[in-house]
């Protein structure tokens, strides 16, 4: 007489045992990487992010689950003489007995920590306060990194056997580009070939409850200069008659948004979809408007951050007011930064802003643009095996149903992995939650949430391991 099968239920008690079990370990790993200052940006040591690839490759060795676990590197697109990106980490683990191959993506690098005088911590030494974790990338995204490792772990300890394909893809320069990206891809396809594709790389709700991320907006930015005289001249002499370049570039600036600070450019598009509750007071609030001022755009607050395009200001070259001596400024450089509603190629979208400058320069002023970036949107088919599934481990481990959310943010990259892997169901999960505050100085990590997200993807894992693909 044999012993019969665990049942699901048992097997999904076991794997909250041993994330429970694993939490401590796992919040102490998230410390160490969080203290490697892996800014991936040119101004920072690269040293730095190669330390942070050699640390979460023997952290991913040490599951003991992998057939190999390797360091690796691609040529930047569009660099010349052949310029690697930062170092990436990819492990990989082939499927038995027609089960599914499941790849975990996420990213080790992170934002520079901008000015230290506004953090309360310091931002490479993880500090707990209450039920957060602070420091840069506690939550962006070496938590992605980890809640994959923990999960993994916990599926390795429970599971018998072990029959899930696995590949982990922990990218090294997310924050500065994703350059090597689609080279990356291509030098691997074999080994990143999966069913399903986990990107750790988004948000929830609230502390107590999941998303599961059904679309982004695409992203366009570049600079604009905007010329209109030779040289620097006298503004006593010339001002009132001679055109400057400020002049003609807050001119110029102004055409893209109508009374109401909506878009005003032909061509963009808006995606027409549902959106949950959310009004302007709770906009106020997680945006941190000051005393006065009021919310821009029309339509629902959800329906303009997931679904309309936005057109942002992020930079100014100009002379700052220390070296402002009276003259007429001849040139100025603004960086620009679009964000493309869910439907529309990224192309399309900045073709129709590049026509909307050039036909509304004014005064005769000559436009330059340079540094051109771009990333598609993504929507996802909430209908397919993969997305249901996901959904109901989020419940089972949050307690909640997961909100089908949009992001006003972009992840380009997800494009590629659709062209490359066009079969392949991708989903779009995360650690962080409204006060996160990612990219910006104190940057934390919700410590719930994290077990929750781990517990969500162990559990996922679980039942993939149990079924064939």
């Amino acid at each position: 007489m044999t012993d019969a099968a665990p049942s699901a239920e048992s097997q999904d008690h076991s794997i909250a045992e041993a994330v429970a079990g694993g939490f401590p370990a796992a919040v102490a790993e998230l410390g160490k990487l969080v203290r490697i200052p892996s800014v991936s940006w040119p101004a920072f040591d690269a040293a730095h992010v190669a330390a942070s690839a050699d640390a979460v490759a023997e952290l991913l060795r040490g599951t003991g689950v992998f057939d190999t676990v390797e360091v690796k590197r691609a040529q930047k697109a569009g660099f010349p003489d052949g310029e690697l990106g930062h170092p990436a980490v990819l492990a990989t683990r082939a499927a038995r007995n027609g089960r599914p191959t499941v790849l975990l993506y996420a990213h080790h690098d992170v934002q520079p920590p901008g000015d230290e005088a506004n953090w309360q911590t310091t931002p490479f030494e993880p500090t707990v306060v209450g039920d957060r974790l602070y420091g840069r990338g506690a939550a962006d995204d070496k938590a992605g990194v980890v809640s994959h490792l923990a999960a993994i772990r916990a599926l390795a300890e429970t599971a018998d056997p072990l029959e899930l394909g696995l590949s982990v893809f922990i990218e090294g320069e997310e924050e500065h580009g994703s350059h090597s990206f689609v080279n990356f891809l291509e030098d691997n396809r074999d080994a990143l070939a999966a069913d399903v594709i986990v990107v750790a790389d988004s948000d929830n709700w609230d502390t107590e409850t999941p998303n599961l991320t059904v679309a982004l907006r695409g992203a366009c930015a570049f600079n604009l200069t905007v010329t209109t005289l030779g040289h620097a001249s006298h503004s006593g002499m010339w001002g009132g008659a001679a055109p400057d370049a400020m002049l003609a570039a807050i001119k110029l600036l102004s055409t893209l948004w109508d009374e109401n600070g909506s878009v005003a450019v032909s061509g963009l598009t808006h995606h027409d979809a549902p959106t949950p509750p959310f009004d302007e007071a709770e906009l106020a609030a997680s945006a941190a408007f000051v005393d006065g001022v009021r919310a821009i755009g029309t339509g629902s607050v959800l329906d303009r951050l997931w679904f309309q395009p936005s057109i942002t200001v992020t930079g100014i070259d100009a002379p700052s007011i220390a070296n402002a001596s009276n003259t007429l400024v001849p040139s100025v450089t603004v960086r620009i930064s679009m964000r493309v509603a869910p439907g529309q190629a990224s192309d399309d979208a900045r073709d129709a802003l590049l026509a909307h400058l050039e036909a509304n320069a004014p005064f005769g002023a000559q436009l330059s643009f340079s540094d051109i970036e771009g990333g598609d949107p993504f929507l996802v088919d909430t209908d397919g095996w993969a997305a249901q599934a996901a959904k109901q481990a989020m419940t089972d481990a949050w307690g909640k149903a997961p909100v089908e959310a949009g992001i006003g943010g972009s992840i380009p990259f997800i494009a590629d992995l659709v062209r490359v892997f066009p079969d392949a169901q991708i989903l779009v999960t995360g650690v962080e939650d409204p006060d996160t505050r990612a990219h910006s100085p104190n940057e934390s990590l919700h410590l719930g949430v994290f077990r929750r997200a781990i517990l969500t993807e162990a559990l996922l894992l679980s039942r993939l391991n149990r079924n064939q693909a």
